[in-house]
């Protein structure tokens, strides 16, 4: 009897390991990861997650693959996310204000904004600017809010996408302004500044896409729209400095499916951490302006659930809807 207790003994020591969790049982990651961004290629955002991706592949020793998912206002990601993808740390996306404020646009069934992601680490925010043609008859931003107020409509300014961040921002600036313009949406900032070049709009409410045609001299920028003004335009004053007591940057980040385990997001966050902090991504960040707005896991998960209230108040004060 004690033999037989002795030998169940053994058999439950040699067999503890295999009740040890999955993570543990492999290493992860031991296979490529993808990583969903909802705007197209080219840009300050796309050119940092690329760097930081090269600097993550040498760390995990797997590379991280992109793949531009445009259109739908920018949610095409958070879907694949929502309805395709396992929790298993293998399909990440790039995540931004108008997913925390898209299922309040709508009677549509959608996702809970906080509930339905894993919030990994909150990178940054856009750098937002109002540009115009540098042959533009407006020298100033408080000359193109009188063209808007004195002909409302004729003029137009686009972004990218309805009910974005800029978009409401805009809209937000042109009421206080008392002025009217039309608002034409696109996949992504840079298809705004080809439009702009081609003189198909008459400026551009949105991220700094702008910037290497301001610098250029081909574009003329009238507003920025973060708290400082830029090192590399430093003629441009902010919206605070104008009047309108705004600071827009639109902090976006890295968010996984539903349910992915704790000790993938550890790997996950110090890995974008330290290839953000990268000297060649630091270099992308500063050439960009970028704001400094880095959250760990726990900060970003609070940070998603003070701001879906924010943005379900301001989509109910407004009337706002896409249906």
């Amino acid at each position: 009897m004690l033999a037989r207790r002795s030998l169940l003994a053994g058999a439950s020591l040699l067999a503890s390991p295999l009740a040890t969790p999955a993570f543990a049982q492999a290493k992860y990651p031991d296979r490529p990861i993808r990583f969903l961004i909802p705007w197209p290629p080219g840009g300050a955002l796309d050119a940092l997650h690329r760097q930081m991706f090269e600097v993550m592949a040498k760390d995990l020793g797997q590379p991280v693959l992109i793949e531009n998912r445009p259109g739908a206002r920018g949610t095409q990601a958070a879907l694949f996310l929502i309805n395709q993808a396992r929790p298993d740390g293998y399909t990440l996306a790039h995540h931004h204000l108008s997913i925390l404020r898209h299922p309040f646009l709508t009677k549509a069934r959608t996702w809970d904004p906080v509930a339905d992601f894993t919030y990994i680490m909150q990178l940054s925010g856009f750098l937002f600017g109002t540009v115009v043609r540098a042959d533009s008859p407006w020298k100033s931003f408080a000359e193109l809010m009188a063209a808007a107020k004195a002909e409302p409509g004729k003029y137009s300014y686009s972004t990218s996408g309805i009910a974005t961040t800029n978009h409401l921002a805009m809209e937000d600036i042109l009421e206080r302004a008392g002025g009217e313009m039309l608002h034409i949406p696109y996949r992504g900032s840079q298809e705004g500044v080809t439009a702009l070049l081609g003189r198909q709009i008459s400026c551009v409410a949105d991220s700094a896409s702008w910037l290497p045609n301001v610098e250029a001299g081909e574009l003329r920028l009238l507003s920025v729209w973060k708290r400082e003004r830029l090192r590399a335009v430093p003629q441009a004053p902010t919206l605070m400095e104008l009047g309108y007591d705004m600071v827009v940057t639109s902090p976006y980040g890295i968010v996984g499916p539903k349910g992915v385990e704790p000790e993938i997001v550890d790997v996950l966050h110090r890995a974008f951490k330290k290839a953000m902090e990268d000297e060649a991504s630091q270099a992308i960040i500063n050439r960009w302006e970028m704001p400094r707005e880095y959250l760990g896991p726990a900060d970003y998960l609070a940070f998603a659930r003070q701001r879906t209230e924010y943005e379900r108040t301001t989509v109910a004060r407004r009337g706002l809807s896409i249906d």
